[in-house]
């Protein structure tokens, strides 16, 4: 086989005519690493090693020295983001990476030049690039290009790229904790999450803290979006305690907090709106987003500088929603932030416990079998449900995209069919369409018929969100029918599925929001007039009759004399709360929120009338009902649109020729590992995998390669060399891979033995493999072999009798060495099998002459 210019070169145009879309495992994460910390490093081996992220995705962060908290935009762009770009461009990785993890030890903050400029969180600037704070207010401002156009999309990246980000946009979190133990622990829980479908509850908490508690108006939309699913996990309460264990998330809003340890399970998110929730090791006197982490939940957010309580800039309540439907950690927080600038994200961004994925069988291919010129591939998948459609299926060789073998958008004339109330809307899929642009023109039909179906929609990612019209009508009396036909097409891929036959009603209160504002003077009144849902009319008034009387008092007394008044204390009544004073924060003016007594829609249809005397400006003018929060009170329900089929067979030729061979009567497990993907026809993408490794021989070129160490674990001051002769002499280059890519190669010669930086690697499972090619561009890649690269052993000599001590790991042999001369050298004295994490050997009559012991690791 001849090699073209370059493997990854090649790999880089292939990429360039293809479309990948990242379903979140471990093929579409960069593990960044700085290596100039041992914890960074080993870290990011254990990433790699749980979620089998390919070895050339490890990108090495080199020269950062300076902590772990902030640096300047200068240093972020010279030392992660134009290199990483630049990392992710050479090795053909561009349309296949969506996340990136930063491994402990990486500042979390960017500082402009000056110490007044905007500061932002490093996983922001990664996701979509550094924003200025543009605004009088610095960083209490919110500036319009901080808005994230992703967020509640509900759509792939790759589909709904950030519309500010400059370059590559990046689903980013950061791994950390204040110790490695505690990183690992997070890691673990995130793969322990993943497909668990937790049933534990999630409290959306309303806190007395009235500066930090203002998402709780975002509550009932997420509780509601989830009933409609059949999810009931989140539950409002109105609660500072923290107290509660075995939860699968926590939305709170509180400074300071204290969480149990085990708090949450694997797979919860958790956050709580402060200031300082970001400044994870920094002593602001506020509770930082590490308790939640340190309490079991596996992702969490903060702000790394004062944001004020702008709720577009910390989570809405809907990443549990996502969650739910089975996008990810990373997704589900970043459809959740509207202006994530400010804001840390930490934890396991692959973390999944709701996605579904489907089987997947490749029986016609076997484990071992040899490849050669174009060879023919056939594998089947099938869907996890009917409603979970696969639309593409993508092949990986060693982790590398190299072709999509199977793609079903929407057929063009596939039919559309949606009945609401009995009266039916259609619509036919045009050529080129994606899921999301039929579930945006699906939307715009049921509305151009909104008069008579009394319903309208609105569309999100490939999902409809419908809401009745009739305030007349209960939930339950909305019917809805949706189905879809092949149409004139030759095959059905578009798929339209509802979540309900009938709409649901709502558990929300209807609720009105009143200002009063000016100073007030003697003799100044306020009031309010009411005409219940029965038509029986309620007024109540207040009248300031002393000099000095603030608006506060005034405005409170107004709230008092409602909640007084027993006309509006029955069922159909009216509740005045959430008293809060402006003026201390340079608005002399007061608010608070009426309530309708009872939950739903026609409990809302109160009208309320808000008057005052002319010296005092009053909000809302004119007559206004309840329903501030209209869109929560109205009945729902969901339209889904896929695309695909639930049973997927892949058939295809693989052009073996394009790629190194790898063959060797010697290694029949095989050189090569290709891997096939199938993607879920919706927005979340869920991916089915399938891995066989294989061999490929174009060529007569061979090489041996051979690991010149014992056994399969190696401490990192042992010396850790391999071996590699090549079959032929006109070799021009061997070079040698690991993790994190390429490290070392050597021209002109047919055989070599390369000694590995093994402290460079550090401590983890690594893969090594060698590419052999020859003058005439011929190229052979040989086995890979994997080595787990251990901590040294620290030797304790204690007891009676003396029993030597070390740290071990279970199974493994070790050998005890022993010297009475150190300059006769040590010799083998015993082996020991580790039964546990320490490994004992007792000392066999020691005599009275000093003795010296070593132990090393067993062949």
């Amino acid at each position: 086989m001849r090699l073209r210019a370059g493997f990854l070169s090649l790999l880089g145009l292939l990429l360039a005519t293809a479309t990948l879309w990242a379903g979140g495992s471990g093929l579409n994460v960069i593990v960044v690493v700085n290596q100039n910390s041992t914890n960074s490093v080993q870290l990011g081996n254990d990433y790699c090693e749980q979620r089998g992220v390919p070895p050339q995705n490890v990108f090495r962060m080199i020269g950062w020295t300076n902590g772990v908290i902030i640096w300047t935009r200068t240093d972020f762009e010279t030392l992660l983001l134009n290199p990483l770009l630049a990392m992710i461009a050479a090795r053909g990785l561009t349309n296949q990476v969506d996340y990136v993890l930063l491994s402990m030890d990486i500042p979390y903050r960017v500082l402009d030049s000056d110490p007044y400029a905007s500061q932002n969180s490093t996983t922001s600037a990664l996701f979509y690039g550094v924003k200025d704070d543009t605004g009088s207010l610095g960083s209490c401002s919110l500036p319009d290009s901080s808005s994230n156009s992703y967020a509640f999309s509900e759509l792939p990246l790759r589909e709904a790229q950030p519309d500010t980000a400059p370059t590559n946009a990046f689903l980013t979190m950061m791994l950390t904790a204040s110790n490695l133990a505690g990183a690992d622990l997070i890691l673990s829980r995130g793969v322990a999450s993943d497909s668990s479908f937790p049933t534990q509850t999630v409290y959306l908490a309303k806190t007395s803290d009235q500066l930090r508690n203002v998402r709780f108006v975002e509550f009932d939309n997420a509780i509601f979006a989830g009933r409609v699913r059949g999810d009931n996990s989140l539950v409002w309460t109105n609660s500072d305690s923290t107290s509660s264990t075995n939860l699968l998330g926590l939305m709170t809003g509180m400074a300071g907090l204290v969480l149990p340890v085990s708090a949450f399970v694997p797979g919860a998110m958790g956050d709580s709106l402060t200031s300082f929730g970001g400044e994870i090791f920094e002593n602001s006197g506020q509770t930082t987003l590490l308790a939640f982490l340190g309490a079991g939940a596996t992702g969490s957010y903060g702000t790394v500088t004062e944001p004020c309580n702008y709720t577009q800039k910390f989570p809405d309540p809907r990443d549990y929603f996502y969650q739910d439907r089975g996008f990810c950690l990373a997704e589900a927080y970043y459809q959740s932030l509207l202006n994530p600038y400010q804001g840390l994200l930490v934890g396991e961004p692959l973390s999944a416990p709701f996605a579904r994925p489907g089987t997947a069988n490749w029986s016609s291919l076997t484990n071992g079998a040899v490849l050669s010129g174009q060879a023919p591939l056939n594998l089947a998948f099938s869907a996890a449900a009917t409603n979970l459609p696969l639309a593409q299926a993508d092949l990986f060789l060693d982790g590398q995209f190299i072709q999509t073998v199977t793609n079903l958008p929407p057929a063009a004339s596939n039919l559309l069919s949606v009945t609401l109330n009995g009266f039916t809307v259609n619509y036919t899929v045009r050529a080129n369409a994606t899921v999301a642009s039929v579930t945006t023109s699906l939307a715009a039909a049921l509305n151009a018929q909104s008069t008579s179906t009394r319903v309208q929609a609105w569309p999100a990612g490939d999902r409809l969100e419908l809401q009745s019209l009739d305030v007349t009508v209960p939930g339950s009396n909305v019917t809805l029918n949706a189905s879809s036909a092949i149409g004139s097409a030759a095959q059905l891929t578009t798929l339209l599925t509802s979540a309900r036959p009938t709409f649901l009603d709502t558990t929300a209160t209807g609720y009105l929001g009143v200002l009063v504002s000016n100073v007030p003077a003697a003799g100044d009144w306020l009031q309010l007039a009411f005409i219940k849902t029965n038509g029986a009319p309620v007024t109540v008034g207040v009248t300031n009759i002393t000099a000095g009387t603030t608006v506060a008092a005034l405005t409170q007394s107004l709230l008092n004399s409602v909640n007084a008044n027993p006309a509006l204390q029955s069922a159909d009544g009216v509740l005045a709360s959430d008293f809060f004073d402006i003026t201390p924060y340079g608005i002399v003016a007061a608010q608070f929120i009426l309530y309708a007594r009872s939950p739903g829609w026609p409990a809302s249809q109160i009208q309320v009338t808000l008057t005052a005397s002319t010296n005092l400006l009053t909000l809302p003018p004119g007559t206004n009902q309840l329903q501030d929060n209209l869109s929560d009170l109205r009945p729902r329900n969901h339209l889904y649109v896929s695309s695909g089929a639930v049973s997927l067979p892949v058939s295809f030729l693989l052009d073996t020729i394009q790629f190194p061979d790898g063959y060797h009567l010697q290694f029949p497990d095989g050189y090569h590992q290709l891997t096939a993907v199938a993607y879920e026809g919706t927005s979340v993408r869920t991916q089915t995998r399938i891995s066989r490794n294989v061999r490929i021989q174009n060529t007569g070129l061979t090489a041996t390669f051979t690991p010149l160490l014992v056994g399969t674990n190696a401490t990192l001051e042992m010396p850790l060399q391999f071996s590699v002769s090549a079959s032929a002499t006109n070799i021009a280059c061997i070079e040698l891979f690991s993790t994190g890519g390429s490290i070392g190669a050597v021209s002109n010669q047919p055989t070599v033995v390369f000694t590995v930086p093994s402290a460079t690697l550090g401590l983890g499972l690594h893969p090594f493999y060698a590419r052999v090619t020859d003058t005439a561009g011929n190229c052979y890649q040989t086995q890979t072999v994997s080595v787990r690269l251990v901590p040294s052993f620290q030797l304790s000599l204690a007891g009676t009798p003396l029993n030597l001590s070390w740290a071990a790991i279970p199974g493994q042999r070790y050998v005890v060495l022993a010297a009475t001369n150190l300059s006769a050298g040590f010799q083998p004295v015993a082996s020991v099998t580790a039964s546990n994490a320490i490994a004992q050997w007792p000392v066999s009559a020691p005599g009275s002459a000093t003795a010296f012991y070593r132990v090393q690791l067993s062949p």
